[in-house]
C-alpha cells in the first residue's frame, strides 16, 4: 500500500507544472522552444521553427534517440504536442502521454467508440492542450477532455449522429478561451458546422453552420423552395488558424454536396469550399472568401490558412495563404478576406486562372462537358493531400508536398429510390486513373506565394507523398514519403541531405523543439487516411510509432 501511495505522489509531483498552461502560452507558442503547444508549431500554422542546432552542416549526425509504439494499425496522421517535458499523442485508438527524454509511456487512455460505426478511426490535427487538459475528437462525433496528469476523462460531449453521415477526424483548437471543433462527412447527407465549447465544463457555447438556412446571408446561393441546404455539405474536417491580435479564427470548409450540381441548380452554394473568419467567443462570421464556387470536383477549402505578414506592393500586409486542393495557391488579406494573389502550383485544367478582380476561377470547358454527361479527367484530383505546408517568414517561401494525379468522374444515373439519410450522396461515378510506377505522382515544392515563381520542384515517382512540411532556421525542410522514409531537404535546392527509414508510411508532420538545451525532431509513422491507404497499402506495412531524433554527440579523443 505504501508503494502505491508513493507512486501516486510522484505522479502528482511530475504533472504539477502542466496545470499552469495558459492562453498566453498558446498565443506565444514557439517563443519557448521547450514546448510545442499547437498544430503546425503555432496559431499561425507556419510549421516553422527558428531552431538551428540541427542544420545543413551537421544533419548527417542526426540519429534516432527513441521509438515508441502507438499500438495502432489505422494510421498516424496527427502531430504530437509537448508541454513541460511531456509529449501528448493521439490516434484513432489511444491518447498517450510520453516522457520526452526517454520515450517511456506515462499514461495511455483508450478511445471508446459507439458500436456500429463503419468509418476507420483516425485523427488529423494534433493533441490539443490547454489549462491542464488534453482535448480531442473521436470518429463517432464525440469531443472530450482528459486530465493531462492522469489521462482520466473529465467530460465528453456527443455533437452529431454518425447514422446521419457525420464523423470526426480533425483536431480542435482553443482560441481566446473557447474550444472549437469541426466535423467530417461532406460525401454524405450532412450540413457542416463548427461548435464552440467551454473547455472547463464541456458546455456548448455556440454552433455555426456552414450552410445558411433560408433567409440567412448566403441562402440566395441555394435553390428556393428546396431542402438542398439541409444536406449541402461544407464539412470542417481540418483545423483552424488564429490571429490573437485580430481575435479571428480562420477555418476552411469542404465541398458542396452532392458533387452533381443539378440538385443545387449549379449555384455558388455558400459557404462551401470557403474560408470563414469567425469570432471565437460567439461564432460570428466577420468575412469569408469562397475558393471554388459550385464545387463539383470535391476540391474543398479545408486546408490550413497560414498566417503571415508580408511586404506586398510597398505595404506590410496581414495575409493568409492556402494551397487549395483545387490546384491554386491563394494569398488573402486576413483583415477582410479579400484576394491579393492566386497562382496554379500544380497542373490545372478545370480553370485557366483566378480572376484578380472577382476572385472567381475562369473556367475551361471541362465543367460544361461534365454537366452534359461526359466522363472527364480533372487536374488535379488534389493539389496536396490534406497535410500542412510550411512557410519560412525569413524568405517568404512556401514548402509543400504536392500531388500529380487526376480525378476521373462522370454524373451518376438518376437514383431509383429516394436518398437515404446517412448514406453516400455524391451523385457521381468516379474511377482511379491508371498510373505506372515510373510516372511522376507528385513533387516536393518550394514556391513564392505572391508571384507564383517556383524555386525548386523535386519529382516523386512510385507513390505521392502524404507528409506535411516543417521548415527550420537550420536551412532544412523535414518531410516524408509514403514508403516510410523520413527526410531532411536542403531548403535552397530541395536536395535530400539525410533520410531514415521508419517502420511504416510517414503521413504526419514533424515537430522540432529543445529539451534541456538540446534540439530534437519528432515524427509519427503509420500508414493511414483514405488516399494514402488506397495508394500505399499493398506496398507499405501498417503499424504506428513515434520516432525522436537528435544529433549524435561529437566526442574528442583524449589519446
Amino acid at each position: 500500500m505504501k508503494k502505491i501511495l508513493l507512486c501516486a505522489a510522484l505522479l502528482g509531483f511530475w504533472a504539477a507544472p502542466a496545470l499552469s498552461q495558459t492562453t498566453e502560452e498558446l498565443n506565444n507558442d514557439g517563443k519557448n522552444t521547450e514546448n510545442v503547444l499547437t498544430q503546425s508549431m503555432g496559431y499561425d500554422r507556419k510549421s516553422y521553427s527558428p531552431l538551428n542546432q540541427i542544420n545543413k552542416s551537421n544533419i548527417e549526425r542526426l540519429v534516432p534517440i527513441w521509438n515508441a509504439s502507438t499500438m495502432n494499425e489505422l494510421g498516424e496522421l496527427a502531430q504530437p504536442t509537448i508541454y513541460n517535458g511531456v509529449m501528448y499523442v493521439i490516434n484513432g485508438k489511444w491518447t498517450f502521454a510520453i516522457d520526452v527524454e526517454t520515450g517511456r509511456q506515462i499514461w495511455r487512455t483508450p478511445v471508446k467508440i459507439e458500436p456500429g460505426i463503419k468509418h476507420v478511426a483516425f485523427n488529423r490535427g494534433a493533441a490539443t492542450i490547454y489549462n491542464g487538459k488534453v482535448f480531442r475528437v473521436t470518429i463517432d462525433n464525440h469531443v472530450l477532455a482528459l486530465d493531462m496528469k492522469t489521462g482520466k476523462e473529465l467530460w465528453n460531449q456527443r455533437f452529431a449522429d454518425w447514422k446521419e453521415g457525420y464523423y470526426a477526424t480533425g483536431g480542435p483548437i482553443v482560441a481566446n478561451g473557447v474550444l472549437i471543433s469541426g466535423v467530417s462527412g461532406g460525401e454524405s447527407t450532412t450540413r457542416g458546422f463548427l461548435d464552440g465549447w467551454d473547455p472547463d465544463t464541456g458546455k456548448k457555447l455556440w454552433r455555426r453552420y456552414t450552410i445558411p438556412a433560408p433567409g440567412e446571408p448566403g441562402s440566395e446561393t441555394w435553390p428556393k423552395n428546396s431542402d438542398a441546404w439541409k444536406y449541402g455539405g461544407g464539412p470542417t474536417w481540418r483545423s483552424g488558424s488564429y490571429d490573437p491580435e485580430l481575435d479571428l479564427v480562420y477555418w476552411g470548409t469542404g465541398n458542396a454536396e452532392p458533387y452533381d450540381p443539378r440538385p443545387r441548380e449549379a449555384l455558388d452554394s455558400l459557404f462551401t469550399s470557403s474560408v470563414l473568419a469567425i469570432r471565437p467567443k460567439t461564432g460570428e462570421v466577420v468575412c469569408y472568401f469562397q475558393y471554388t464556387p459550385n464545387d463539383i470536383y470535391d476540391v474543398d477549402g479545408t486546408d490550413e490558412q497560414v498566417l503571415g505578414d508580408m511586404q506586398i506592393g510597398g505595404q506590410r500586409r496581414k495575409v493568409m495563404i492556402q494551397t487549395n486542393k483545387n490546384g491554386f495557391m491563394y494569398v488573402l488579406d486576413r483583415t477582410n478576406c479579400k484576394l491579393i494573389a492566386a497562382h496554379a502550383y500544380v497542373k490545372v485544367n478545370w480553370a485557366t486562372q483566378i480572376d484578380p478582380q472577382t476572385g472567381r476561377p475562369v473556367l475551361t470547358d471541362l465543367q460544361g462537358r461534365f454537366r452534359a454527361g461526359e466522363e472527364v479527367e480533372i487536374w488535379p484530383s488534389r493539389g496536396t493531400n490534406a497535410v500542412p505546408i510550411a512557410f519560412n517568414p525569413e524568405t517568404g517561401i512556401i514548402y509543400a508536398s504536392t500531388w500529380q494525379v487526376p480525378r476521373i468522374q462522370k454524373l451518376a444515373p438518376p437514383p431509383k429510390k429516394p436518398q437515404e439519410i446517412g448514406k453516400t450522396s455524391t451523385g457521381i461515378v468516379a474511377r482511379e486513373p491508371k498510373m505506372k510506377p515510373d510516372d511522376v505522382f507528385g513533387h516536393f515544392l518550394a514556391i513564392n506565394p505572391v508571384t507564383g515563381e517556383k524555386k525548386w520542384e523535386i519529382p516523386l515517382t512510385e507513390l505521392p507523398s502524404s507528409a506535411g512540411m516543417l521548415a527550420t532556421g537550420g536551412g532544412l525542410i523535414f518531410t516524408g514519403k509514403m514508403t516510410g522514409e523520413f527526410l531532411a531537404l536542403d531548403e535552397d535546392t530541395g536536395k535530400t541531405l539525410w533520410q531514415f527509414k521508419t517502420g511504416s508510411s510517414v503521413n504526419s508532420t514533424a515537430i522540432t523543439y529543445t529539451h534541456n538545451g538540446r534540439q530534437y525532431v519528432t515524427i509519427a509513422s503509420g500508414l493511414g487516411g483514405a488516399l494514402a491507404t488506397r495508394f500505399g497499402a499493398a506496398k507499405v506495412p501498417a503499424g504506428g510509432s513515434i520516432w525522436t531524433f537528435a544529433l549524435f554527440p561529437v566526442t574528442t579523443s583524449t589519446r
